[in-house]
Formats: C-alpha cells, structure tokens, sequence
C-alpha cells in the first residue's frame, strides 16, 4: 500500500530538528518504506472549477511565518502503519497538520 503524507509544520527547524529527522529518514529508507521526500513551497496556487470557471488564488494561504511544507511518499503493508509513521514524524517535528492519502495503481 503506498501512502502519501503531506505537512506543514508550525515549528521552527533547527540543529537539533535535523539531525532527529535526518535518523527517521534514514531508518524508513534502510526499512525500503521510504520512497521519496522533499519540501514543498509553503505559497502554491489553489486551483478551483466550479460550473466550468477555473479560479486560480495565489498563496500564502497562512499567517504563520515558521511554517515548512513537504511530502513523503512511503510503501507499508497497512493503513494502520503508515498512520503510526505520521505519528512518529510529527512526534519530531512538534505542532502542525498533515494528510494522508492512499496512492492507487
């Protein structure tokens, strides 16, 4: 089952936060769960259609001025896994959100 995890982070990233983060990477990619990971751009573009009009808003879409956005897209045997990796990553990166969703085909 592949998963994808998306998040931003209130937290701010330091020494301390990379180096704990660097060892989690490291151990879902030696475990082969871990199939790519990266930073994403904390602006973006929300596309919407609705009646056949295609809106496009520019972001930030947040107030907060410490956020960090980013994927990781893992393969694990369960939902329930790939629930408890997320628990696990924002155990490390402290407060914020993120979403799971299941990859198809």
């Amino acid at each position: 089952m592949r998963f994808l995890l998306t998040s931003i982070s209130e937290g701010k990233a330091d020494e301390a936060l990379y180096t704990e983060m660097g060892r989690f990477i490291g151990e879902l990619t030696a475990a082969g769960v871990l199939l790519a990971t990266g930073g994403m751009e904390v602006e973006g573009s929300l596309i919407t259609s609705k009646g056949g009009e295609i809106t496009v808003v520019d972001g930030p879409f947040t107030e907060a001025k410490e956020v960090v956005g980013g994927f990781a897209l893992i393969e694990v045997r369960s939902r329930e896994e790939a629930l408890e990796l997320s628990r696990r990553f924002f155990r490390i990166v402290g407060d914020g959100e993120g979403r799971m969703q299941q990859i198809f085909g």
